[in-house]
């Protein structure tokens, strides 16, 4: 039975990861780990989650652990993110990381750590998301550039970055199929006098509000008509499941950075 630590137990995501992986055949909790001066270290982790007892004690670092679990699962924040992977990359310990809002210098440490370590990184995990990520690329490749582009994302009020991982994700998967660099043709809002569109940019709309878990619009447009591919996750539990799968997938596998388009063989 493959052992998984959670970490960010006491979150929103950590307690819905807590309930899928109490829902695995094949898996179970070795650890689950809160803040190291939280009052919950040494509670128990099921009942915390709601899912009753489960005998594992909350921990307040992933050393204090390391004996417990073979795969870790972090939601975090890019610091802790990468706090842990690097002790995870020390002692031989697979990580699935679903934290958003890295830097290009943090997501450098991800690939360096990755070279002593099997990782599965992205910045979402659902496999709704990941199978719109291919048709994107396919429908980008066939519209061409007489499209178009603008990506609209809406998120719950406490989601601290911005444009969501995905939204940056979904850009790139469609910047790539058009030739373009994302990083000079992304415009992030519109305010005053802008002037016309430029054909190349692909526009971001960004959404707080209320308890939104996640919706994303990429909207393709030209004279005549427009195509939308849309996806929205009601429940965490859709990211759980899919970070579960991606634990199942990186069993045994070798030392390298890994995403969901491999978890779920959508590479050519």
């Amino acid at each position: 039975m493959t052992r998984i630590a959670v970490t960010g137990a006491a979150g929103r995501m950590g307690k819905v990861l807590i309930e899928a992986i109490d829902e695995a055949d094949d898996l179970t909790l070795g650890a689950a780990i809160v803040h190291p001066e939280s009052s919950l270290i040494g509670a128990d982790a099921g009942e915390m989650a709601g899912i009753g007892k489960n005998g594992v004690a909350l921990a307040g670092n992933v050393g204090d652990v390391k004996d417990a679990f073979d795969i870790l699962i972090d939601f975090t924040f890019p610091d802790l993110t990468l706090e842990n992977l690097a002790f995870c990359s020390e002692h031989g310990k697979a990580v699935v990381i679903g934290t958003t809002g890295m830097t290009d210098a943090e997501k450098e440490q991800v690939r360096l750590a990755a070279e002593k370590t099997p990782v599965v990184f992205a910045p979402n995990m659902s496999v709704g998301i990941n199978v719109m990520l291919d048709l994107l690329h396919k429908a980008a490749s066939a519209l061409g550039d007489d499209y178009d582009v603008e990506i609209i994302e809406t998120h719950h009020r406490h989601k601290k970055d911005a444009p969501s991982g995905t939204a940056l994700r979904l850009g790139e998967a469609v910047a790539d199929a058009l030739g373009r660099d994302l990083g000079e043709c992304a415009v992030y809002g519109r305010e005053g006098f802008t002037g016309e569109r430029s054909r190349d940019e692909i526009g971001f709309e960004t959404v707080r509000a209320g308890d939104v878990v996640g919706d994303h619009t990429v909207l393709f447009a030209t004279m005549g008509e427009r195509i939308e591919i849309t996806h929205k996750a009601s429940s965490r539990m859709t990211f759980a499941k899919g970070a579960i799968r991606a634990a199942r997938w990186l069993q045994g596998k070798p030392a390298g950075l890994y995403d969901m388009q491999d978890v779920l063989s959508l590479k050519d």
